[in-house]
């Protein structure tokens, strides 16, 4: 197939990019190079015949019309978006702009591409969203597909109203959508402001790591080689107008998370002290969801897919891969955001 990847210079974008070119599809990575954007995470693929860059903002529908006729692609997968919960706390209308009118004008350049070819049979639209736009769970239980939407954050509100329109547009017009809500990923390229990589840099670099509250907020982690998997196994099997939820199976609390990563770096890089000792509790952030946790019923059942990486296996091949690759996340670390406290404007 020929894939049109937004995102693709993005953490989860890239590992698709890369898994569709070693899987043999040619991919086209519309990007358009945000602060989290890094063309790097892709020097596996850069060479290929079967990959092209295109430097695009989804808000830019003449462009991407451009893109549409110039690389007539069979389906679209949708990763380009705002994803940083503490940054749409303290500026939510990026997330509007990027999350809802950059899928707005991505749908309408893929519907009228799509009709102009005589709505081929083989086209998909596949949206790849998250399990935050379901609110936060209790003590028990999970998301399925059929939970009803519940966000808490400007972020999860506006990857919601992206899958809103998504929906709406296949059926209103019949456009061959794909929806996925995939747990919390990690994994080699994260980029360093999410929690699993603050804690192996700010660990590595002898600084407080930061817990939020007391750290009992429990996430279902999911490498992010699998759930590129996940994606193309979806956009190949999938059923048109359905959504599949894709989780790790491997729930966790946060604490227990930064402790285990504190233990795999005392045996991988020791010291005199245990880096667990730097952990350092603050101040929660504003709505923090208590609990995430996936029902993965259905893409087992339907798709034959599952995850294959463990969280054991999972945060020893992160927590190595950063310790090979620091000229690779060094050179992140001066942009704007990275290593400071975010979302705390509300209660400033």
């Amino acid at each position: 197939m020929k894939l049109l990847v937004t995102g693709g210079a993005g953490f989860i974008g890239s590992a698709v990019v890369r898994q569709g070119i070693r899987a043999g599809h040619s991919v086209v990575n519309v990007d358009c190079l945000t602060y989290a954007a890094c063309l790097e995470n892709l020097n596996e693929v850069v060479d290929n015949s079967g990959y092209t860059f295109e430097k695009v903002n989804i808000c830019d529908r003449p462009a991407l019309d451009q893109v549409f006729e110039a690389h007539q692609p069979d389906a679209v997968m949708h990763l380009a978006a705002e994803s940083h919960v503490d940054r749409s706390i303290d500026g939510p209308g990026t997330f509007v702009e990027t999350n809802v009118m950059g899928t707005f004008q991505l749908l309408e350049a893929a519907r009228a591409y799509w009709i102009k070819a005589a709505r081929p049979d083989r086209f998909r639209f596949h949206h790849i969203s998250t399990d935050e736009v379901y609110g936060s769970l209790g003590p028990i239980g999970q998301f399925t597909e059929d939970t009803p939407y519940d966000p808490r954050s400007p972020y999860s509100a506006s990857k919601a109203g992206s899958d809103h329109l998504v929906r709406a547009w296949h059926e209103t017009y019949g456009l061959p959508v794909l929806l996925t809500n995939c747990s919390n990923n990690y994994g080699p390229y994260h980029f360093p402001e999410k929690l699993i990589p603050v804690v192996i840099l700010r660990a590595l670099a002898g600084e407080p790591i930061p817990v939020y509250g007391a750290g009992e907020n429990i996430r279902d982690w999911l490498y992010v080689e699998d759930h590129a998997d996940a994606l193309l196994t979806v956009i190949e099997k999938g059923v048109v107008g359905r959504s599949y939820n894709i989780g790790g199976e491997n729930e966790a609390k946060n604490i227990d998370i930064v402790r285990k990563i504190c233990a795999l770096l005392d045996r991988r890089r020791p010291k005199s002290t245990s880096y667990a000792e730097q952990i350092t509790f603050v101040t929660d952030r504003p709505g923090h969801d208590l609990r995430y946790a996936i029902d993965p019923s259905r893409i087992r059942a339907e798709l034959g897919w599952r995850p294959s990486v463990t969280l054991e296996q999972g945060l020893a091949k992160t927590v190595d891969w950063y310790l090979a690759n620091e000229v690779w996340w060094r050179a992140l670390l001066d942009r704007h955001g990275v290593g400071a406290r975010l979302g705390i404007a509300v209660s400033s």
